[in-house]
């Protein structure tokens, strides 16, 4: 009796031992995963919530903050999967951080006093000047009041200054450079002549007199925050910062900033001048402007309008054009005294 019951178990403990061995193989395997994936969703975020942006590969995360949530659910099913306690609510920790700070940043409020003019911005990033004739198709259609176009190269520059342009906006400011270096602001209003920021490419900058109000005219076109660049593009976002702390007066600061409302160097732009983004306060935060070929919402929000509190912001669009990686940014501001 002994010698039968022996026979007949063992086969089954042969036959389950491996099997359970295997599954916590897999949930090793998944918990792993998940850790390795909550580690990296966590550093990031730790970044933001200190206000800073890190080192590579942080900042050029921190610009698709919101796109982490991907992985984070990702890692949340493992850890399910995995049955790993920690994990699951490590995960739920981490998709409440997202979702706190995928709330818009900055004020909403436009400005209510007594309309002194109507001013339409165009800012357009026109990679190299490819997208110069399809910003001439933009400018014909939509009729704004400035313009601010970077990596305007030479050819770009002289095709803009051609003809019915020309007569159409008879005031502008350049910095003349080939490549990303060259940039250009257009204007209907007289233009006067305002120190440029110092950059690896071209930002100038002007007075504009709308109806007999100055407002300051700042082309934003840092560095990049590529690997081994990140501290030069924090420098230059930090020269924009101190011309916005030392306005006097009404300000527009367009352009392609490299940088996301993630971005703590971009955020201290707005706390310094007291600024505001014309996308959120038209209610369109976060809607991407690069890269303009990513389908659906997919992208980020680099390319900016900034106001001073003087302005309010009626209507806010993203506009395709071809050969560009930009989407340009068209904004309905009023100037109010």
């Amino acid at each position: 009796m002994d010698q039968r019951h022996i026979t007949d178990t063992a086969p089954d403990a042969l036959r389950y031992a491996p099997r359970g061995a295997g599954r916590r193989r897999v949930h090793r395997a998944g918990a792993w995963a998940a850790g390795l994936l909550l580690a990296g969703v966590s550093a990031v975020v730790g970044v933001r919530a200190a206000d800073r942006d890190g080192i590579t590969p942080v900042p050029q995360l921190l610009a698709f903050l919101p796109w982490l949530i991907v992985p984070t659910v990702a890692a949340l099913l493992l850890a399910l999967l995995a049955r790993w306690r920690t994990g699951m609510v490590w995960g739920v920790a981490a998709l409440g951080a997202l979702a706190w700070y995928m709330e818009p940043y900055g004020s909403t409020s436009g400005a209510t006093g007594v309309p002194v003019s109507g001013v339409r911005v165009l800012a357009s990033n026109v990679q190299f000047g490819r997208g110069t004739h399809a910003l001439i198709d933009t400018i014909t259609r939509h009729d704004p009041d400035i313009v601010f176009v970077e990596e305007c190269d030479y050819a770009c520059q002289d095709t803009l200054a051609r003809d019915s342009l020309k007569t159409a906006y008879p005031y502008r400011r350049a910095v003349r450079a080939g490549g990303s270096e060259g940039s250009l602001i257009l204007s209907v209003f007289p233009l006067k002549a305002a120190p440029a920021v110092a950059g690896t490419m071209g930002m100038p900058g002007a007075v504009a007199d709308v109806r007999g109000h100055a407002v300051r005219l700042q082309l934003v076109h840092p560095m990049p925050p590529l690997p081994g660049q990140v501290g030069v593009w924090r420098t230059e976002l930090g020269r924009l910062r101190g011309v916005a702390a030392a306005r006097d007066g009404a300000m527009i600061m367009a352009g392609d900033f490299n940088a996301t409302q993630d971005h703590a160097a971009f955020r201290r732009i707005l706390d310094a001048g007291a600024l505001r983004d014309a996308a959120r306060i038209d209610g369109v935060s976060r809607t991407p402007s690069w890269p303009s070929s990513a389908p659906g919402p997919l992208g980020t929000q680099i390319d900016h309008v900034l106001v001073s509190d003087g302005f309010s912001a009626e209507a806010v669009r993203f506009l395709r054009l071809a050969e560009t990686d930009h989407r340009a940014v068209l904004a309905d501001l009023t100037l109010r005294r």
